[in-house]
């Protein structure tokens, strides 16, 4: 199953990417995290981008097989959490994602290089 997640978390950096999404990174925090294994951080430009990120990112992991468990609601216009089940996905807009700064709690995990993961997936598939 972990392998089976990562390539999803994989699969939500390139949808992101896909989309426009600005400083994606992608950890691996292990026990650091008991809330999931992966965790995504993306930039919007814009709440319209911020929207398109979401749609883009849950429709590709549905495609997938990987439904959305849980979404932060009400939808803010700065930030959008999601919760696909060992993966979590924050989009928030530059601003939102300086002042929270989320990713620093986890600033000693593995960075996964989705892009390379992305195009060893392509050339084996």
């Amino acid at each position: 199953m972990a392998q089976k997640l990562k390539s999803f978390a994989v699969l939500a950096a390139q949808a992101a990417s896909d989309k426009k999404g600005e400083d994606i990174l992608l950890l691996r925090p292990g026990r650091k995290s008991p809330l999931a294994d992966y965790w995504l951080f993306v930039t919007a430009t814009s709440r319209p981008h911020l929207e398109a990120l979401e749609e883009e990112i849950k429709k590709s992991l549905k495609a997938g097989g990987l439904d959305c468990l849980h979404r932060a609601k009400p939808a803010s216009d700065h930030w959008r959490a999601l919760d696909f089940g060992g993966l979590m996905v924050h989009i928030m807009t530059a601003e939102t994602r300086s002042f929270y700064a989320l990713e620093k709690l986890y600033a000693d995990s593995p960075v996964v290089n989705w892009e390379l993961e992305h195009s060893l997936a392509s050339k084996a598939a």
